[in-house]
């Protein structure tokens, strides 16, 4: 079997999607060879091994044939059909829907490929992609994954087409091994290894993950426990947008913006709650992350996040700055450690594990 993983880019904003190609891989057969294609980005921008790789250098303008690139796309479109026969691949492991975009076309005139695309959220759908799925569907050669439940029957509403749920998880015991120490973690980000209560995030700068909601609600919260810090770890286009409202709102000494970390997993347990505000998501690594680690975790009022904890979350309305300030100061009011141990047996990690390598296995056979 010759897997080719194509992924739409490097870089901190795809961290967590090339972590769930990364786990879905190390399900493939070992004798399985496996290649990684960047359609943007660099190697070196993805923080994980995805061994031997080949760097297009794409710019979105000519992946999506805008302006002058137009004019170009064949030539692009007959380079990658090119490289796809000189890869002898069988089987194409897609990022999302752009990359679908750009190769299923010419996937419908290479018989021997069959293709799964995994959905890591939302998208805005065209006619031509449901007829391209739904032809290549039909004839067995195409699998449309999505990362959570909620996730996948948004899709099969809107695709009428069936879309197989993997939701993406991690070997809990693997993960937890390479958690730090709290005084390690607390070092690392520069916070103090007393019993500061500290509330973490980590994510994406972006409009959608709702920090700006988050230092909202965390000032507000300061006036009844003017004892707390928080910290956001994590890049993006939205950073100085961000320090700028950090600035406004005179938190520079209770909030930290350490910038993207690669070994932010590791860092969960200098955290005594963590938050994740997000607006929509697809199915939110960091809630997996936090609760795996020990770390409870309080989060939008969202049917993915739900679908996850149940009745153990902590949930707010969605971009509610006095929700979210309720929230925080009624987290730091009980034991974390018992709310943690609850969304654990919730969360259920290893049967977790168990299911996504199961399914993985089956796609990638």
């Amino acid at each position: 079997m010759n897997i080719l993983n194509v992924m739409w880019s490097g870089g901190a904003p795809y961290a967590s999607i090339h972590k769930v190609h990364q786990q879905i891989l190390s399900q493939a057969c070992p004798t399985a060879s496996v290649k990684t294609w960047l359609l943007q980005g660099s190697v070196s921008e993805c923080g994980l091994s995805v061994g031997d790789a080949r760097e297009w250098k794409l710019s979105s303008a000519r992946l999506k044939g805008r302006h002058f690139w137009r004019l170009t796309k064949p030539w692009m479109l007959a380079g990658f059909q090119k490289a796809l026969l000189q890869s002898e691949a069988n089987l194409l492991l897609l990022d999302g829907l752009g990359v679908a975009r750009t190769l299923l076309p010419l996937v419908k005139n290479l018989p021997r490929i069959r293709a799964v695309v995994i959905f890591h959220g939302s998208t805005r759908l065209r006619a031509a992609d449901r007829a391209l799925f739904e032809e290549l569907t039909a004839s067995s050669r195409l699998t449309l994954v999505a990362v959570s439940n909620t996730l996948a029957d948004q899709l099969s509403r809107d695709l009428q087409l069936p879309v197989l749920t993997m939701r993406s998880a991690f070997d809990p015991a693997s993960f937890r091994s390479a958690v730090l120490t709290r005084e390690q973690a607390r070092a690392r980000l520069g916070l103090p290894l007393d019993n500061t209560p500290v509330l973490g995030a980590v994510g994406r700068f972006e409009d959608k993950k709702g920090f700006a909601c988050l230092l909202d609600a965390f000032t507000s919260a300061l006036q009844q426990r003017p004892d707390l810090r928080l910290v956001i770890i994590g890049d993006g286009s939205t950073r100085a947008a961000l320090q700028a409202r950090i600035d406004h709102l005179g938190l520079s000494a209770r909030v930290t913006l350490p910038g993207h970390l690669d070994e932010a997993a590791q860092l969960y347990s200098a955290f005594d709650w963590v938050a994740i505000p997000s607006l929509s998501e697809g199915l939110g690594l960091i809630m997996q992350e936090a609760v795996m680690a020990g770390v409870p975790v309080m989060s939008s009022e969202l049917a993915v996040f739900r679908e996850q904890l149940a009745h153990t979350g902590w949930y707010a309305a969605v971009d509610d700055v006095s929700a979210w300030s309720d929230a925080i100061v009624r987290a730091f009011s009980v034991s974390a450690k018992d709310v943690a141990a609850r969304q654990y047996l919730e969360l259920a990690p290893d049967q977790a594990w168990s299911d996504f390598s199961q399914v993985a296995r089956q796609l990638l056979s």
